[in-house]
């Protein structure tokens, strides 16, 4: 594989505590109170809209405010609320001294996805950082992965392959026709990237080189 296309949350770096303490201050707006942040780790992966409609019943309206709400909260404090993965610059490196072309493939805003990478330190090991927009123009994972192929003007689609953690990167990879690596160190189960139809499966970080290496 020549085209390595990675997740951000849950792949490259651990967000959980901020993206679930902006959800629980969101969802206590509409007077829904939850304590248990754990159970809140399933809104990690799909578009922050899209889990508040899933996973509470919200209408679009609701869930728009929703957004708005958690937005604020999430722009200022929660995004630097977030862990990178142990041995993910290790992996990174090695995949750069490999040759290969790597771009962030993610559902969060392109400009937090930017400003997390800066945080880390880790922008200058990516070709491209590709994400959301703000409004609803871009915000599935396929919209993303296929801004992400156009916009590198990438044309053999057989030398590009996804990693992420959540059945949306597997699901997204096969709406555009390239192979996939699920993960298991972050937030989805092997049962759900088996299901989405994840090409290979990786365990740990350290896993992740090897599995693109030998794919």
């Amino acid at each position: 594989m020549e085209y390595i296309l990675i997740d951000l949350d849950g792949t490259i770096s651990n967000p959980k505590e901020g993206i679930t303490k902006s959800i629980q201050h969101a969802l206590r707006a509409f007077d829904i109170h939850i304590d248990d942040l754990e159970s809140l780790t399933k809104h990690i992966g799909p578009p922050i809209r899209d889990g508040f409609m899933e996973f509470h019943g919200f209408d679009r309206d609701m869930a728009e405010e929703a957004t708005k709400i958690y937005r604020a909260y999430h722009d200022e404090k929660g995004i630097y609320q977030n862990e990178l993965y142990e041995g993910m610059e290790n992996l990174l490196t090695r995949l750069k001294e490999a040759g290969k072309y790597l771009i962030v493939a993610t559902s969060k805003p392109e400009e937090l996805a930017i400003r997390v990478l800066k945080n880390f330190h880790l922008e200058h090991y990516f070709d491209d950082i590709c994400g959301a927009t703000f409004d609803e123009t871009r915000s599935t994972k396929g919209a993303v992965i296929r801004y992400a192929l156009e916009k590198n003007e990438i044309k053999d689609l057989s030398k590009v392959v996804m990693v992420g953690d959540r059945k949306y990167d597997i699901l997204g990879a096969k709406e555009l026709g390239i192979s996939s690596i699920g993960v298991l160190y972050g937030f989805g189960s092997e049962e759900e990237l088996k299901e989405a139809g994840a090409d290979r499966i990786a365990t740990t970080v350290e896993d992740v080189y090897d599995t693109i290496i030998n794919f």
